[in-house]
């Protein structure tokens, strides 16, 4: 015996969804044998968007029963019966939900008609009530009600009981072994089936192929698995939209992380909340005034040439310059800390000795600022960082110059690399940002698996 379900809701996301209508009908795989449809006051305001799509505003539903009152016919109506819905997951688990509100378990066997209808009527563009009704010649009137779209979904039932090779592929949903009902409705099991057990990053495609979440994993499949028995509100909307997955190998954890951030920044994803910030960077440089003072300043990176250091905000450039000018008596007037300003007068740098005033010779302070800028180079290092590549016969790596991301690569184990013009033939350019430093550092914080460049070179290392 299967119920097939309908329900209609404030659209709040799974948990904060409550049911403003239901239709159950009740079907023996031949006839419907009992109905029950009934309005329910959610005990909540109606969104105005969801009554200009359902037709149900407050006034409806006021003087309607809650779901409390309902809950016995439900479970009645339902028990020893299989749970058959278009998009099962999204009614099954409000209902679950609701039931839960109130202190009740209510488990049952799930059939979903858009993967039935997938594997049995393969070849649609569309696999939504709407269409698939259309493109099946099955009535269906009072479209967004709950009895409409549940009478539809019914006669769809019908049909997917009676398609070529049904019994096969109903006894396999039906296994409690059985992926089938956790997958996401829109999702081919083939492709998920294809996913690799190995390590990289994964995209989730929407019906128009957009990229709607990027993640990264030490194992793809069993990371996107869990996404699906995942029941917080953003992903059950997010697997809801889901129609394919696409792939990319990192080899290891590193280069996943390193992957998922680049996706992230150059997608933008709709279901992605970290990464997403695109801070601009800036540069600290030196140039020389008509006086033949050296400055230091910072400006956006594209206008500071030959940037000295670099920084993810002004306010982290202003502190850096503050400690170059406390170590090396530098006068915050000419490293930019003050403007417009005959003579320094910063509160927390008091280390000038005299340029601004005429005190200090400008060639003496020329050579403090060289001072200041030989430390600040001195500090930077080109390293590379070996890890595991894709396959067996490769090895990735990640490479660094100037404390600068360049980017990443992957090589074959029996190349031999002897100059950065050889390496660089593999690499795979990428932008330094403020999140591949966090990542970057966080690792490096853990190993010792950094290779100095000219080291790397001089030993003749192999990658």
């Amino acid at each position: 015996m299967y119920t097939v379900i309908d329900i209609e809701t404030t659209g709040n996301g799974i948990k904060g969804n409550r049911v403003t209508e239901i239709s159950i009908f009740k079907y023996d795989g031949y006839a419907i044998v009992d109905e029950f449809t009934s309005l329910i006051n959610p005990k909540c305001e109606i969104p105005y968007f969801i009554t200009g799509l359902t037709g149900i505003d407050n006034q409806m539903v006021r003087d309607a029963p809650t779901f409390e009152a309902l809950a016995p016919v439900i479970l009645e109506f339902t028990k020893d019966c299989i749970f058959v819905a278009h998009s099962v997951n999204f009614d099954y688990n409000v209902l679950k939900n609701e039931f839960k509100e109130i202190g009740l378990d209510f488990v049952r066997k799930k059939l979903c008609t858009v993967r039935l209808s997938r594997r049995l009527f393969p070849g649609y563009h569309s696999y939504s009530l709407g269409k698939l009704c259309t493109s099946l010649d099955i009535p269906l009137k009072d479209r967004h009600r709950a009895r409409g779209d549940a009478h539809a979904t019914v006669l769809l039932f019908q049909k997917l009981l009676r398609a070529q090779g049904a019994e096969k592929v109903f006894k396999a949903f039906l296994n409690a072994r059985s992926q089938e009902a956790t997958l996401p409705p829109s999702l081919p099991k083939d492709v998920f089936e294809n996913l690799p057990t190995k390590p990289g990053i994964y995209y989730f495609k929407n019906a128009k192929g957009k990229i709607i979440y990027v993640g990264k994993a030490i194992n793809i499949k069993k990371r996107v698995l869990s996404h699906f028995y995942d029941k917080a509100d953003k992903e059950v909307q997010m697997c809801r939209e889901t129609n394919h997955i696409d792939f990319e190998l990192s080899g290891g954890n590193l280069l996943a992380l390193l992957m998922e951030s680049a996706a992230i920044k150059k997608h933008y994803p709709e279901y992605n909340r970290s990464q997403k910030r695109n801070l601009r960077p800036y540069g600290i440089f030196c140039y020389e005034d008509r006086k033949g003072i050296l400055h230091l300043a910072f400006n956006h990176l594209k206008m500071a040439p030959n940037a000295l250091a670099t920084f993810y905000s002004p306010t982290n450039c202003r502190l850096y310059l503050e400690e170059l000018c406390k170590t090396f008596g530098l006068c915050p007037k000419y490293c930019h800390l003050q403007e417009n300003v005959k003579t320094c007068n910063h509160y927390r740098v008091s280390s000038c000795e005299g340029v601004c005033r005429g005190t200090e010779s400008i060639s003496a302070y020329n050579e403090k600022v060289q001072l200041a800028i030989a430390h600040i180079t001195s500090k930077k290092t080109d390293f590379i960082i070996k890890q595991k590549g894709r396959t067996a016969t490769e090895d990735a790596f990640v490479l660094v110059r100037n404390d600068i991301y360049l980017g990443y690569g992957f090589i074959e184990k029996e190349v031999d690399i002897s100059s950065f013009e050889d390496l660089e033939t593999f690499l795979l350019p990428q932008k330094d940002t403020v999140e591949v430093q966090g990542i970057l550092t966080s690792f490096l914080n853990k190993t010792e698996e950094k290779i100095l460049v000219e080291s790397y070179f001089t030993d003749s290392i192999r990658i």
